[in-house]
Parts: structure tokens; sequence; C-alpha cells
């Protein structure tokens, strides 16, 4: 039986694609081993957000190298797409799959001997159609489920279209299938990701277009006992009605990641994002009057292009004052054709990363003000199968990190747990409520 290794970059889109292409190896035999095992081949699926992610391609190969030097690499995702033909540059690599051809790896395996030569399949992104369904299968508690591809968005800052395509998307109908069976099988949380999940609803050849809240509003009706999450959703997207049928659900968890990338109107307009402060700072007032105990995250960038310190600090004092419970904070990194990287006013790379210091300190503050809170309040947790120094983890509806000490039994259960102190790491230390209905099953 072959054996086959498996290691994936960037975000949880690529971690549920992963999943999927695994399966399919799975399903033709193979014996699927944990990256770093000498493993006959390696898969590696690659992402491009940011710099880093791109120079990460090249130390992953050499660690599969290091052991087994006779192993078959296969490089796909976003990198693969972009740059196919220097990841074939990097020793060791034999084959690399573009966006069209990832979910067809199985076929370009006619055997595991290294190659003489890389062999690189790739086309043009806007010849990549059709939406192929991922959903993430490694641990039943919470399960990414991918219903859309691709971004017709043109961010200045953004390679995602060029690596993923025009977006698309899953019917109503076979997100609802997988959603069943992802429950039926233990799941008990589904967290809906997408590269522009708000965009939700395109579909080839389809001329009735539905949209996101057809597909919230659908799951919302299945008379099945689980929890959803929305990932991240774009504000001009997330509309009142979503917000709604969130508040009112039992289903969907109080939880918004919301990117706004910029406090600065004149930095959004340069981004070409497609709202302006006013909008974004609306939609968490929305969310606050109508689920008060709601997370909300925030995607920011420090020094795009232009950012003068008045901007950084329209940005940091706009966040300052809003409501809103955590900052995920990126340092603006040049992308090869992408109208930012021909923009003249370059910020130094030394006050860039200083800004986002400054903003992880605010995010940290805010993250810290919003679980203490919650100490002395009794939540609803749901824990995973994760155990480090004697201790469970879990999540509450609200997206609260939780700890217990660690028992079996609580794994993919969900729990009344009283909330006692924060740690350093923003976790909660609890104490299981012991009444009748303490574990919900």
């Amino acid at each position: 039986m072959n054996t086959v290794a498996f290691h994936t970059l960037g975000c949880k889109l690529n971690f549920a694609e992963t999943s999927t292409i695994a399966r399919s190896f799975r399903d033709a035999g193979w014996m699927k081993v944990e990256f770093g095992s000498p493993a006959d081949v390696n898969i590696i699926n690659t992402c491009s957000v940011t710099e880093q992610a791109d120079r990460e391609c090249k130390t992953i190969v050499n660690r599969a190298l290091s052991a087994n030097p006779a192993t078959f690499i296969a490089i796909t995702g976003c990198y693969a797409q972009l740059k196919p033909e220097s990841i074939a540059n990097i020793k060791g690599v034999d084959l690399v799959l573009g966006a069209a051809e990832k979910f067809n790896i199985l076929k370009h395996l006619h055997h595991v001997d290294k190659l003489q030569e890389t062999k690189v399949i790739a086309c043009d992104i806007n010849e990549v159609s059709g939406f192929h369904y991922s959903m993430s299968a490694n641990d039943r508690t919470r399960i990414f489920l991918k219903v859309q591809d691709g971004c017709d968005y043109q961010c200045t800052f953004c390679t995602i279209p060029l690596a993923r395509g025009k977006s698309r998307s899953d019917t109503i109908e076979n997100a609802l299938a997988n959603i069943h069976t992802a429950v039926e099988n233990g799941g008990r949380e589904i967290v809906l990701t997408g590269v522009n999940l708000g965009d939700f609803g395109i579909n080839e050849g389809n001329a009735d277009r539905s949209f996101f809240i057809d597909l919230v509003q659908a799951i919302e009706k299945i008379d099945k006992d689980f929890r959803v999450r929305i990932s991240s959703i774009e504000p001009n997207l997330l509309t009142e009605e979503i917000i709604e049928v969130v508040a009112a659900s039992k289903k969907f968890m109080p939880h918004f990641h919301i990117p706004l990338q910029s406090g600065s109107n004149r930095i959004l307009k340069l981004m070409r994002r497609r709202y302006l402060r006013e909008l974004y700072s609306d939609r968490i007032s929305m969310i606050r009057k109508l689920i008060p105990h709601c997370c909300i995250g925030v995607d920011v960038i420090t020094g795009f292009p232009g950012e003068t310190e008045k901007d950084f600090m329209d940005t940091f004092n706009f966040l300052n004052e809003l409501d809103v419970s955590y900052l995920h904070v990126f340092t603006y990194s040049e992308r090869n054709n992408t109208l930012a990287a021909e923009m003249k006013e370059i910020i130094p790379v030394n006050e860039r990363r200083e800004r986002n210091k400054r903003l992880r300190n605010l995010s940290a503050k805010k993250l810290s003000a919003f679980y203490r809170n919650y100490i002395g309040t009794s939540v609803k947790v749901l824990f995973e199968s994760e155990e480090k120094d004697n201790m469970i983890f879990g999540y509450s509806e609200n997206y609260l990190r939780v700890k217990l000490p660690y028992d079996a039994h609580l794994v993919n259960q969900v729990v009344a747990v009283d909330l006692l102190q924060i740690d350093d790491d923003f976790c909660i230390t609890g104490k299981q409520v012991h009444v009748n209905d303490a574990v919900f099953n």
C-alpha cells in the first residue's frame, strides 16, 4: 500500500480542500501518514496571501525530503497557480498543479518514483470554472464546509482572484446534503467557508441566482441539533437580514469576522474596497443592538502604500472606539501583478511593522476586555479532542476559548460551564456545572 502525507499552508478553506483530496486517496487505497513521516508521496497545498507563505513552501519541501529523500512531491494551491515556474525550480519538487487540476492529483500519479524533470500542469485562471465542494474531516467537532470559491472583487492588494478565479458556488441543495452527512457522522459544529462567502449564489449555467441569506435560512430550517458559524464575510455583503436571522437563531453562533482593512476612507478607496468606514460602523452597531454578546473579529492591514501617520491614526482611533472583540493584523507586503505593487508611496517595512505592533496591542486590550465581561457567568461550550497539560479545550457560542481538567467524556459534547478566570493566553478556566442538563448530547 502506497503512503501519502499532506501539509497545508494558509486558510481554513485550504484545510477543507486538503481534507477532501486526502479522502480521494483513502478511497483509492492509499494509506495516509503524518507529515514528516517517510511517505511515498508528499502533497503540499500552498497559500499566497503573504510573502511569508511563499517562502514557507521551500521550507516545507525540505522537511518532506529530510524524512524521505526519495519521496515524490506534488505542489498545488494558490502559490502553485500564481508562480508554477518558481515552484518548479525548488529542488526536489516533482509535480506542480494549478487550480484546475487541484482535485485531480491522483490522475497524475502514475507512479511514485521521482521525476528527472519537474512536471508543471497549469492553465490561465480565466479557464478555471466549476465548483468543487470540500469539507474537513479530521475532527468531528468543528467541520469546515466550503460553499463558495473565487472572487470577482479587484482589491488592489490581493492576488486571490488570480489564484482562484471567478466567484462560483455550490448549490443550496448540495450544501444542505453535505451538512446532513457531516452531522450524521457526529459533527457538532459546521463552519461555512469561502473566498468571498457573502457572494454565495453564483452558479455556472444557473440563471436563477440564490443568495447567501437563502442558504442561511435553509440551514436554519434543518431539524437537527448542531451549531453553525459564518467565517469571514465582507461588510457590504453582511446584510441586515443576515444579522437578524443570526440574532434569532439557535443554530447560528453569535460570532462574526468582518474584514475592515483600513479605518481611513482615503486608503479604503485606494484599496478599491466596496464600502467606507461609515457602513462598517453601521454594521457593528446593528450587531451590538441585536446580539449584545456577539464576538466580532476584524481584519486590518498596516503599511499600505500611501498610508500616512494620519491615515494610520484614523484606523487606530476608529478601531479603538469601535465595539469589536479582537483584531487580525496583517503587515502589507507587495504582491506581483497587483495594482498596489505599482504604487509609488511605499511605506518603510520597519514602519509597517511598528504600526502592526500598535494594533496588536490594541487587539490584546480589546480581547481581554471582552473575556472579562463573562467571568462569573455560565456558558455552553463545545469541547474538542485537544489535550494539553491535562486540560481539554473548547469554544463557547460567542467564541470564548474555555478549558477544563481533561475528561475524555467531554470530547464533542456541549457542556454548561461556569467561567472562573483568564490565563495569559486568553483562555478561560472553567468549572463544569453539575446539574441534570449540564451535558447536552
